[in-house]
């Protein structure tokens, strides 16, 4: 997790596929959904499919891993963003 230029979070992934013909996005894919144990029909691009940044939905997952995504990205249980 790492800030951007606004100083809002987001998680950085890289990959060294390279991006033609989707292929990087792919592999963005792949590793988000064998790290979350998803299908990788479970995660959609659904902005950014030609840009560096990207915006992912996330369909199906069970409870440990929105546990782990709540902790990565600072979000509590009620929704409500932390302030630590």
């Amino acid at each position: 997790m790492v800030a951007d230029g606004q100083g809002y979070g987001v998680l950085k992934v890289a990959v060294t596929t390279v991006p033609e013909k989707g292929s990087a996005n792919a592999a963005v894919i792949g590793i988000l959904a064998k790290a979350w144990r998803l299908q990788k029909t479970d995660i959609t691009i659904l902005r950014g499919q030609t840009d560096r940044h990207k915006t992912v939905l996330i369909a199906g997952g069970n409870a440990k891993m929105l546990k782990g995504l709540e902790t990565l990205i600072g979000i509590s249980p009620k929704g409500t963003i932390k302030d630590d």
